[in-house]
């Protein structure tokens, strides 16, 4: 599940290389988009922020229970290690780990303090593509859905009208239809007011003394112990409320396998003067010690166990 802030958000991303592997994510995007029981679950989840961003109480599961549940379905399926728990505070806080896989937000929750109250901050359509994941996300609630297009998207429609590479041969018309398609079904994530409901919701959460889970590099690493470049919201997030941000490795998360261990190592919370209206030095500056402090977290050379790996498609697969 791939997340970042919504100030974060650019129309004009990165664009992975136009592949067979992009075009089936952007096909897979599309039909989670207009999927009627994935729409319903994102509906859900907004109308449950917006009681939020109006000071009113919203539905979720107790952070006990939730717990519960999520260490259920991942100590089923994996050993799990936690270092330095101690190190996130009791009160209000921006946790901000690494991200590699789907599962990453499902694996924090798990292991996650009950108090406070940790809010996801992620893709809706990655949050809510699967009957599993809006089974136990509606349950247990607790989800900040972002609404945008996802990076293949971008590419699929960039590839459309720039002309599809003669390695795609006869592809070119049915890729232009897919473009044709996400531009009809898939919003940019620039809506103004969905943004801005979402902006009052964390404000609040933060405020009333719960956490949120925000993604700072806003998209899937491609290899362990290596981080993508930093988005800002996080650090907007942090300045705006004065609420610590604490940096979190997840590590062993790339590639799943039954069995595997999985580690959260927590760093230290990283304090800032609280300023209502963040300056782009200010913002640059909490970026940098962010940065700096996960890549102290994360390991110099990983190396992935040499053991049987059972069941490895499948769960990559599972929590894709």
């Amino acid at each position: 599940m791939t997340s970042n802030s919504p100030e974060a958000h650019s129309l004009l991303p990165n664009l992975p290389p136009l592949t067979s592997a992009t075009i089936q994510r952007a096909q897979e995007g599309l039909a989670a988009a207009c999927d009627r029981a994935v729409n319903e679950a994102i509906k859900q989840a907004l109308k449950e922020i917006n009681l939020i961003s109006e000071g009113e109480k919203d539905r979720r599961a107790s952070g006990r229970l939730r717990g519960f549940v999520m260490r259920w379905l991942i100590q089923a399926l994996f050993r799990v290690k936690i270092e330095y728990a101690e190190r996130i505070p009791q009160s209000a806080a921006i946790l901000a780990p690494n991200h590699l896989n789907h599962i990453d937000p499902f694996l924090l929750l798990s292991e996650l303090p009950h108090q406070p109250y940790y809010y996801i901050l992620g893709d809706a359509r990655t949050l809510y593509n699967q009957w599993w994941k809006r089974r136990i996300l509606r349950f247990a609630g607790g989800v900040i859905p972002l609404l945008r297009r996802w990076g293949e998207e971008f590419a699929v429609i960039e590839a459309a009208k720039t002309g599809v590479p003669n390695e795609f041969g006869t592809q070119g018309s049915e890729l232009t239809q897919l473009a044709k398609a996400i531009e009809e079904n898939i919003p940019t994530g620039g809506d103004v007011q969905t943004l801005r409901q979402i902006d009052r919701s964390v404000q609040a959460i933060l405020a009333r003394g719960d956490g949120i889970i925000l993604f700072p590099e806003g998209r899937l690493g491609t290899t362990e112990g290596e981080l993508q470049p930093l988005k800002k919201g996080v650090a907007l997030y942090a300045l705006r409320s004065g609420v610590p941000i604490v940096p979190i490795a997840l590590i062993g998360t790339k590639n799943l396998y039954l069995w595997k261990t999985l580690t959260l190592r927590c760093g230290h919370p990283l304090v800032f003067p609280q300023v209502k209206h963040p300056k782009r030095q200010e913002v640059e500056e909490v970026l940098e010690k962010l940065e700096e402090a996960l890549k102290e977290l994360l390991p110099l050379n990983y190396q992935e166990p040499e053991q049987i790996k059972l069941f490895s498609h499948f769960l990559n697969q599972m929590f894709y």
